[in-house]
């Protein structure tokens, strides 16, 4: 029997790192013995057709869902597909504040953070900066709930600032959260694979950035994780029922560790070439193992 599996990436946004990531899982499956198809997402997965949801994809065993669009990941779930990742993980990691809202009293350390309220539009008299400054002091961190490679998160030093960004961000879903002064421009990268720890990379700005994306002139070095942080990460992932997620740990003064960000989709070409460790490959096996029981 064809053991067949599809990949679906995003149809507007197909960078060169994207086809990076998906010529290294069509490579390992390739490898495995598996058919391996791909489509973008404007091509129309799924819709509702009267009562029910009609899919246009055909037979596959599985698809490995390399988008964050919440919509068409719910409807090929409900026509019955295994994704890898599950809708529902998806949409917790791809809104940063349902992140943090599902981590919450489950142990695992975050810094300080306040979502702004829905705004419907009209006055805004600042009762919220009032209440928020109360929990929060400069600088403060702003955070577009959806983002990615740390465009849409602002360090605010100020009062003036604060407003500027505030008027600016009112009716975009957004949070405010505890600058880590521990760890300016410093984070580890980890990737945890079926709730199992995998392998890190440290990521460190090398432009003075208080960000330390790779993207925004990060970079990445080999790191000897401590078992702690080790076991931290995977409660993290198994949390949030993740088959495949990149973990970004900040350190506190006693450097112990808390989630800065968790990404389901997160780009695995740094850490491979800083670590030797063949993240495709190994998310690849534990997809076969799950779909097959092999």
């Amino acid at each position: 029997m064809i053991k067949k599996g599809l990949i679906i990436t995003n149809g507007f946004s197909f960078g060169e790192g994207m086809k990076k990531i998906l010529n290294r899982y069509i490579e390992e499956f390739t490898k495995q013995g598996i058919v391996i198809d791909h489509i973008k997402n404007n091509t129309i997965a799924a819709y509702i057709n009267g009562a029910e949801i009609k899919s246009t994809l055909g037979e596959y065993d599985f698809i490995l869902y390399l988008d964050k669009d919440r919509h068409i990941s719910n409807l090929l779930e409900k026509a019955g597909y295994r994704l890898f990742n599950c809708a529902s993980s998806i949409e917790l990691c791809d809104d940063k504040m349902l992140t943090h809202i599902a981590l919450a009293n489950e142990g695992i350390k975050m810094p300080k953070t306040v979502p702004s309220p829905l705004y419907y539009g009209g006055t805004d008299d600042g009762t919220f900066v009032k209440k928020m400054l109360e929990i929060l002091d400069y600088p403060i961190i702003v955070k577009e709930v959806y983002g990615s490679f740390g465009k849409q998160v602002y360090k605010i030093d100020n009062e003036k600032r604060l407003k500027a960004i505030r008027r600016r961000l009112m009716g975009v879903p957004h949070l405010y959260q505890e600058f880590i002064k521990s760890s300016p421009g410093v984070d580890l990268r980890v990737i945890c694979i079926g709730g199992k720890y995998l392998t890190c990379m440290l990521r460190k700005s090398e432009t003075g950035d208080f960000r330390s994306n790779i993207e925004l002139g990060g970079k990445g070095y080999k790191y000897d994780i401590d078992q702690d942080t080790i076991v931290f990460a995977e409660k993290v992932s198994r949390v949030l029922k993740l088959d495949y997620c990149g973990i970004d740990i900040l350190f506190d003064e006693f450097h112990q560790p808390m989630v800065c960000e968790v990404n389901s989709n997160a780009f695995f070409n740094g850490i491979e070439a800083v670590t030797g460790e063949n993240v495709a490959g190994a998310y690849v096996k534990h997809i076969i193992e799950t779909i097959y029981k092999i």
